[in-house]
Formats: C-alpha cells, sequence, structure tokens
C-alpha cells in the first residue's frame, strides 16, 4: 500500500494522544509515507468580566508554546521517533492544522475524535470541521 506520501497527524497534547500517535506512525510505515506531527496552541486569555482580552501576553505566549513542544517532543521520543518532523503552531486550531496540512501537502490527516454529547453535537467539532475542509484524506481516530 503506497497511496499515501505524507502523513500529518494533529495531536491535542492530551492522554489519548499518544493512541493518534500510534495509528499515524502505523499508517506512515504500511504505506512509506513520511510521518509529521503539528500541535496549535490556541490561547485566548478571558479577563473575570468574560471579555476576551487580546492580543496575548508575549510571555505566557511563549511558555505556552515552549511547553507544547516540550510535550509533543516527549509524545514523538517515546515512539522512537526522535527525526521526525514537528510543529507547534499558534492560532485557530481548525485554520492552522488545515494550513499546516497544505504547506506540508499532506495526504492524509490523523487526529483524533471524542464521542459528542449535547450541547457539543449543536456546537460541532474541530473533527467535522477538518473533515469538510481538509485538502487530503482524513483519519479520524475513535478515542473513549
Amino acid at each position: 500500500m503506497n497511496d499515501y506520501r505524507q502523513v500529518l497527524v494533529a495531536v491535542d497534547l492530551t492522554e489519548d494522544s499518544l493512541a493518534v500517535a500510534r495509528r499515524g506512525h502505523a499508517l506512515a510505515t504500511l504505506c512509506k509515507a513520511k510521518l509529521g506531527f503539528v500541535h496549535v496552541v490556541e490561547f485566548i486569555p478571558v479577563d473575570p468580566a468574560g471579555e476576551a482580552l487580546l492580543p496575548p501576553p508575549v510571555d505566557l505566549e511563549s511558555e505556552l508554546v515552549q511547553g507544547a513542544r516540550q510535550r509533543l517532543n516527549v509524545l514523538c521520543d517515546s515512539l522512537g521517533l526522535k527525526e521526525v518532523p514537528r510543529r507547534v503552531e499558534v492560532g485557530n486550531i481548525k485554520a492552522e492544522i488545515l494550513r499546516v496540512a497544505a504547506e506540508e501537502q499532506a495526504d492524509l490527516l490523523v487526529l483524533g475524535s471524542h464521542g459528542r454529547h449535547g450541547l457539543a453535537l449543536l456546537l460541532g467539532s474541530t473533527e467535522k470541521s477538518l473533515l469538510h475542509k481538509a485538502p487530503c484524506d482524513v483519519l479520524a481516530v475513535r478515542l473513549s
């Protein structure tokens, strides 16, 4: 199976990310494809009155990015993927994943999918949006 040449794994760096990373790695290996990872830091500070404060403080944003890079490195290293490209981006999660997928010329996007209930069904999800707007195939790994 050599249909995919570039597999991009989008992770949220929660405990479920390991399952998503493993699935992406397995598919890339099976297809002899290149593998890459992306995580998006979406920081929208909120004041006590509930108003969004923009732009975010630079030091807090850089701390979030640095922490995300460290966690992404630990995730990749735990799978023996020391040389695999990994990106941490800042911005809107959906927009940044779509942008990176296009830039990397990904032909498969792998991400996690949680079951939705109640209000989350009405509001939609990142997974659903990416499924319909991605420039490539999307694999949603079912998570509990």
